[in-house]
């Protein structure tokens, strides 16, 4: 892996993202119904992508806490948005994953509902980030939730997950074509940033990223 996969920040935006996820961070609640939302008190930002793609992994990783977000998903779970505060600066939320096949269909109707009118009506709302499997690319159902968010008037960037189980010139391939495909979409960020849980590749980048969306201090 080289480090121009990523986007470059200047050092004390890399600082800054160390210092905000160095603050305690608590989980706040999971969420099945939009009345029972945490306040939207400050800046907020949402992590999307199927199930298995690493999301809970990389909240740990930001975090630097092993247990904060759950790894496995439990049935019965799957549908919660999951709310963590980092120092009341920024807002973590955590979306059900989504593409599970073994989903029966009017659970994955209810849940795209669910998701449409969060997305709509969170104002803190900054970015969501969506999360790829670096192994896989785009598939489908990743169109599908970037096609729902440039309908929603949200924001959204790529994060390529899993980074440490591509070969570097595959991984390189990979960026490239999701960049390509990101110029159709008129709510992506055009920065991709490339990730691995594993072994802290880009976690500083992702940090620096979120940094300038948190609530000044």
């Amino acid at each position: 892996m080289s480090t121009p996969l990523n986007p470059e920040f200047k050092p004390e935006v890399i600082e800054a993202g160390r210092l905000l996820f160095a603050q305690n961070c608590e989980f706040q609640r999971g969420v099945l119904k939009l009345e029972d939302m945490p306040d939207a008190s400050f800046a907020e930002v949402t992590f999307a992508g199927r199930s298995n793609v690493g999301k809970s992994s990389l909240i740990n990783a930001l975090t630097g806490r092993k247990t904060l977000a759950r790894v496995s998903v439990t049935p019965g779970r799957t549908q919660e948005i999951n709310f963590f505060d980092l120092g009341h600066r920024l807002m973590l939320a955590d979306l059900p994953g989504y593409g599970f096949a073994q989903a029966p269909k009017d659970k994955v109707a209810a849940w795209t509902d669910f998701i449409k009118l969060y997305l709509k009506g969170r104002p803190t709302l900054r970015r969501a980030m969506v999360l790829i499997d670096s192994r896989h690319g785009l598939k489908e159902v990743d169109r599908e939730i970037m096609d729902l968010m440039d309908d929603s008037a949200v924001n959204y960037q790529v994060i390529m997950t899993k980074a440490d189980k591509v070969k570097p010139e595959a991984l390189a391939a990979a960026r490239a074509a999701i960049g390509q495909e990101l110029k159709e979409h008129v709510a992506a960020h055009p920065d991709i940033l490339v990730t691995s849980a594993a072994d802290g590749f880009g976690i500083a980048e992702v940090r620096a990223a979120l940094s300038e969306l948190a609530l000044p201090e």
